[in-house]
């Protein structure tokens, strides 16, 4: 894949920060604190959820929430959101540890994380808060532990739908600190608040951002194991020496579109032209955007040349803000209940922009991947999850192993 070449523009923006010394023992000395020739040692995000809406709302509880971050780094900062909320969120406990094993975090690993200098922090609805830095190295594919009380009643609760990873929910009151599992007595498959992971990066460390819907959600994969394909296109990152690492934050929303959508508790979210600054393009170090996002809008009744619309107003956007942008070709739906012929036809125009019309700056062929050498509109029987339409652990494996990694470097 070739690229033209845009570069990043201007900082990243609202961040702030959550380290983990402590967490893990690594040498600081690994990481640097400043990028040479002001490329890299900022910012990124090594782990990153898009925001939707859980149904319900929480009284005094504790959730805890666990993810495992891509590139490594130091003085980690946790993101928390109440961008969906329709009343501020206070808590007065947050925790981040090193995950042992369900809601079990490592002993001795657990620190407490401040915002603005206070354990207690109170978020607006509408708004997110970034805690302060945590000093510390944090390594690459570790899986971390965030807690946090929930003083009072929720709202509209801010969580990101179908994690494939399971949350816990306490019993009442704080139990943040706690770090056994006692006390987490309610699994759940939705992030609570939980927005983003950031880390100070090495040098040249960016972000990918994974812009899509269930199948970059990676529902069909199985739970607790990290086998979504942007979890594959992580762990390829890992391998590679530091300067040629990426790191990857993961903005798919099961359901979504690019085109229509809001978010409200069991929807699909706002759509990707509505979600894109706040989920993509304030997160702290992103260089790429790689959509894979189309497929619910052809099963909800979008022409191609609507879709095409759609994509160009994200390149164009993306663009101005002076990143790049990668198209993820549509995988095949031929054995599942969005297929129709005339469905099928416009799946594979569109595959046809993203793959030749030179309008995206790279292009990443999942269909190609994943499709059925006898019937391309299928999804290949091994990589099928069971409903024609969702990759399972093999077939999310084939797609994280499908992007060339140096063309999603924006260089």
């Amino acid at each position: 894949m070739t690229f033209t070449a845009w570069r990043r523009v201007g900082a990243s923006l609202l961040v702030t920060a959550v380290g983990a010394a402590g967490l893990v023992a690594a040498a600081p000395d690994k990481v640097a604190t400043t990028g040479e020739g002001g490329r890299g040692g900022g910012l990124v995000t090594t782990w990153g959820a898009a925001d939707d809406i859980a149904g319900g709302s929480l009284s005094d509880v504790t959730v805890r929430n666990v993810l495992r971050t891509s590139v490594g780094g130091k003085d980690l900062r946790i993101r928390i959101s109440n961008a969906n909320g329709d009343q501020p969120l206070v808590s007065d406990s947050v925790y981040v540890g090193r995950q042992a094993g369900g809601a079990t975090v490592v002993a001795g690993s657990s620190r407490r994380l401040t915002f603005s200098g206070s354990t207690t922090v109170t978020i607006p609805p509408g708004a997110m808060a970034i805690s302060d830095p945590l000093p510390g190295v944090v390594p690459a594919l570790t899986s971390l532990t965030v807690s946090l009380h929930v003083v009072g009643t929720t709202g509209v609760i801010t969580a990101h739908n179908r994690a494939m990873q399971h949350s816990y929910k306490s019993t009442s009151g704080d139990h943040a600190a706690d770090e056994s599992s006692t006390a987490y007595q309610t699994e759940s498959s939705a992030w609570y608040f939980l927005n983003a992971a950031i880390v100070q990066a090495t040098r040249d460390v960016a972000t990918v951002a994974t812009l899509g819907d269930s199948i970059t959600s990676s529902v069909g994969t199985t739970i607790d194991t990290n086998r979504r394909w942007p979890d594959i296109l992580a762990a390829r990152y890992a391998r590679l020496p530091e300067p040629a690492r990426l790191a990857i934050s993961n903005e798919g929303i099961s359901g979504n579109r690019v085109l229509g959508g809001v978010a409200k508790a069991g929807s699909a979210g706002a759509s990707a032209l509505a979600r894109l600054d706040k989920d993509v393009l304030t997160k702290p170090g992103v260089r790429t955007v790689l959509v894979l996002e189309g497929i619910n809008d052809i099963y909800a009744g979008a022409t191609t040349e609507q879709l095409l619309a759609g994509y160009r107003q994200l390149i164009a956007r993306v663009r101005a803000s002076g990143r790049c942008i990668v198209g993820g070709t549509l995988t095949p739906m031929g054995s599942s209940f969005v297929y129709t012929p005339e469905k099928e036809a416009i799946r594979q125009a569109v595959n046809t922009f993203i793959r030749t019309s030179g309008e995206f700056d790279g292009v990443a062929d999942f269909d190609a991947a994943t499709r059925d050498p006898a019937d391309p509109s299928r999804l290949a029987a091994a990589y099928d999850g069971g409903d024609g339409l969702h990759p399972n652990d093999a077939g999310n494996q084939a797609m994280g192993d499908a992007p060339n990694l140096d063309s999603l470097r924006c260089d």
